[in-house]
């Protein structure tokens, strides 16, 4: 089930609460156990990972730009049409940006 955009917003600032945002990484995806476990290298163990579902791909997009905007790396225009789940994860030395 979809949440809203905020209580995305709200989940993934209180997820990496003490963290700084320069140090994680924040995407969206059509298949997010692919794209985070695979792509980015990223351990189930790692415990620094988050991801929800929003509404549609352009509520994603803008979850995605708010981070962005607040620091944490990426990029805009990733994704398709379906990619509706939002992650992010605290970057390591064994992870892939």
């Amino acid at each position: 089930m979809a949440k809203s955009k905020q209580e995305i917003i709200n989940d993934i600032a209180a997820h990496f609460k003490g963290i700084s945002y320069k140090n994680c990484y924040v995407g969206i995806t059509s298949d997010v156990k692919s794209r985070l476990f695979g792509d980015h290298n990223v351990t189930e163990e790692n415990g620094h990972w988050i991801y929800s579902t929003a509404s549609s791909s352009s509520v994603a997009r803008e979850i995605e730009q708010h981070f962005l905007d607040a620091g944490m790396d990426g990029g805009p225009g990733g994704g398709d049409v379906a990619s509706k789940i939002v992650y992010a994860y605290k970057k390591t030395s064994y992870t892939n940006p």
